[in-house]
């Protein structure tokens, strides 16, 4: 049996936008040429990979076990034959980042502007998403989240320093409500809280205490999945929030947020631009790791 490589391709983009229109416009072909691509991969298998309806369109079992096997192997022959194209020639191309909705030091701007003025050829398409997923198996050529999340056969590259998650509140509220002194007196307190998706429980805030870890299942008044919001909320006084030091920062310098139980909010591994271990790495993938490496020494 031989399969078109060109035409798994094809599926992969349709797989991940869920639309054989949007495929179509991202691969720059017609949407005639995408159906026919998917067709001849069904007809070579015998099986449908896709299930269809006048509003989307999804993978079936066999589509999802094909894809899961499929993806890391087109994201090698993706990047084996960019690097075989001209290894020396300028970075060019699409470069595909998932980026933790946390992550301020890649998200800021200036690194990402930076690597534009240094790399024109690339053009970076960035989904902020908290959501993990397989990247590779989404199409994505690289992903930025929180060290201790990383899977283990990743190659993970350092974006800044560790990490301190703390809880702030204005100063407002901690006047009327008190200060919380331990992390137990949470559930005492109103609290804004995080979760990733509705169909996950809210966020457990985690702390330190002599060494020990441990969680607190505060009870938030208010759930969301917008570290922005939060921040908002906080601000104007609805209650304590939790999230990373660096989130913060300009609201605790200018005094408008507070810090509280500072002895209790652990440190943790900072943010990583994360790959995987392929033997060849597209010249825009590996001109961006070098813009990060450089970006953390300054």
């Amino acid at each position: 049996m031989q399969i078109d490589l060109n035409a798994l391709a094809t599926l992969a983009a349709v797989a991940r936008a869920r639309s054989f229109r949007v495929a179509a416009e991202q691969l720059g072909v017609t949407r005639s040429a995408v159906s026919q691509a998917v067709r001849k991969v069904e007809d070579s298998l015998g099986v449908a990979v896709l299930r269809r309806t006048t509003r989307s369109v999804t993978l079936t079992e066999a589509g999802e076990a094909l894809l899961d096997r499929l993806g890391p192997a087109l994201a090698e022959i993706r990047a084996a034959t960019e690097a075989a194209a001209d290894a020396q020639a300028r970075p060019t191309g699409v470069l595909r980042v998932a980026v933790s909705s946390i992550a301020e030091g890649f998200l800021s701007g200036d690194l990402l502007a930076s690597f534009r003025a240094a790399h024109p050829g690339v053009r970076l398409d960035i989904l902020v998403t908290d959501e993990e997923f397989d990247i590779v198996a989404h199409g994505f050529d690289a992903g930025v989240r929180l060290g201790e999340v990383i899977e283990h056969d990743m190659i993970a590259v350092p974006v800044g320093t560790d990490q301190c998650q703390i809880v702030v509140a204005a100063p407002a509220y901690l006047a009327a409500a008190g200060t919380p002194l331990h992390p137990r007196d949470l559930t005492q307190h109103a609290c804004i809280g995080w979760r990733s998706a509705t169909d996950v429980a809210p966020y457990r805030w985690e702390f330190t205490e002599e060494g020990r870890e441990f969680a607190v299942a505060v009870d938030p008044e208010v759930t969301t999945n917008d570290m922005g919001l939060m921040v908002r909320m906080a601000l104007a006084g609805a209650g304590l929030t939790v999230g990373m030091a660096d989130t913060f920062a300009p609201w605790l310098k200018d005094g408008r947020l507070c810090a509280v139980l500072d002895p209790f909010c652990p440190s943790l591994p900072g943010f990583f631009l994360f790959y995987p271990n392929r033997r060849h790495l597209a010249p825009k993938l590996r001109a961006m790791v070098d813009h990060v490496k450089d970006w953390r020494i300054r």
